[in-house]
């Protein structure tokens, strides 16, 4: 087909329509798959996904030090914070207006 595009002077319009495609579009990728990897490559499955893709990310291994610092962290981090969350709770009740009991 993409010789006979070439031999032809058709575009990927043109050479679609001839062979009855309902997407020109596919054309053109054939076209370049032909020129950067000869016309055996036309031969290959190439729908779905990448055989290479997996379905889970791996998850990177980490130095045990490095483990150890992210854990450390994480645990100051809480700390910090349910610090400051006391330290608001305080600051509230003593702004908050006192009512008299009736």
């Amino acid at each position: 087909m993409i010789e006979y595009m070439h031999t032809n002077h058709l575009s990927c319009l043109e050479t679609a329509i001839h062979f009855n495609l309902e997407n020109a579009d596919i054309v053109g990728k054939w076209e370049c798959i032909y020129y950067e990897e000869g016309p055996q490559a036309l031969y290959k499955e190439r729908r779905g996904r990448n055989r290479k893709m997996s379905s889970k990310p791996r998850k990177k291994k980490l130095s045990k030090e490095v483990e150890e610092d992210l854990i450390a962290e994480n645990q100051r981090l809480r700390m910090e914070n349910a610090y400051l969350k006391k330290l608001q709770a305080l600051v509230q009740e003593r702004t908050k207006p006192k009512h008299p009991k009736k």
